[in-house]
């Protein structure tokens, strides 16, 4: 008995005297880092995993979470971007997809030569694609731009085939609150005239008959949302015009009609009036040459 009480007394000593010693080293050197008052080995890290490998499989961590992975890709998807060129025949659709595709970055391009609109898809700044546009001696301007999956750009164009007045108007949705609308005529008398988009597209008496200035009931404004304002006719009878007009809805035009004024204030019956078309040709220009091989497309009287 006596004996299993020493070897009983001796074994306690052991840890005992470790933990008194470890207390007596903290406290008589205070100055030293903390690591140096770790006197115990600790288990290394290779070691614990070893030992719950057995319980628990580990799990590689991935490249990325599946939400990450997918935001990555959109903002990597290329965009879809539209430009108004001014082209006249199948020359021009050539030249300027030979231009763009000597860009790199480049995935695909789409020309509708009826609306005069060049659809690029790729991750090119605009300005480049512009320029090189301009480069093969066309006028252009951006229209829309986004994601393909999501962006749809509506176009529409009226005609005006004479007799006297000749001339186009574009109309193309950039995004579901606003439209772009470029216009060229010829044949007005020098001065300013009122134009606008009316209700009807009746032009059994020209312009008197395609109805009131175009308005949604939902649109308050002191103006009706058709109202295009003034255009002004130089003295060689041409007018020009480049802008965009907000909640304008190209899709809600179609079938409608823009008429021209010979005053300002639209006070006349109408000078002419074309329909507004989802698509047509653009032959009847006021432009006579085409600028890629200089053959004529209309010829004034």
């Amino acid at each position: 008995m006596v004996g299993f009480l020493r070897a009983f007394t001796a074994a306690s000593a052991v840890p005992a005297a470790a933990v008194a010693a470890a207390a007596l080293c903290s406290s008589s050197s205070p100055s030293r880092s903390p690591s140096s008052r770790l006197r115990f080995p600790l288990p290394s890290l290779s070691a614990f995993a070893a030992s719950s490998s057995s319980s628990s499989p580990v799990r590689a961590p991935t490249a990325a979470p599946p939400m990450a992975a997918a935001a990555t890709a959109d903002l990597s998807a290329p965009d879809k971007t539209e430009f108004m060129v001014d082209m006249k025949c199948e020359g021009c659709v050539t030249a300027v997809k030979n231009r763009l595709q000597t860009l790199e970055g480049i995935q695909n391009i789409e020309v509708d030569l009826n609306n005069q609109v060049v659809r690029v898809r790729g991750s090119l700044p605009v300005k480049i694609m512009l320029d090189a546009l301009h480069q093969t001696g066309r006028d252009a301007r951006l229209i829309g731009q986004g994601n393909p999956d999501d962006f749809l750009v509506s176009a529409a164009v009226a005609e005006f085939k004479g007799p006297v007045i000749f001339g186009v108007v574009r109309l193309a949705q950039v995004n579901m609150e606003l439209a772009r609308i470029e216009a060229t005529f010829s044949g007005l008398s020098p001065g300013k005239h009122g134009w606008s988009i009316n209700e009807f597209g009746d032009l059994t008496k020209g312009a008197e008959s395609t109805g009131k200035v175009y308005n949604p009931q939902d649109y308050l404004s002191d103006k009706p949302l058709g109202d295009l304002g003034t255009l002004e006719a130089g003295e060689n009878g041409e007018a020009q015009f480049s802008g965009s007009k907000e909640k304008l809805k190209v899709v809600d035009l179609i079938g409608r009609s823009i008429a021209l004024y010979a005053t300002e204030d639209r006070s006349d019956p109408g000078i002419a009036a074309a329909v507004v078309a989802r698509s047509a040709g653009v032959g009847e220009n006021y432009k006579k040459l085409c600028t890629c091989d200089g053959v004529t497309i209309w010829e004034s009287s």
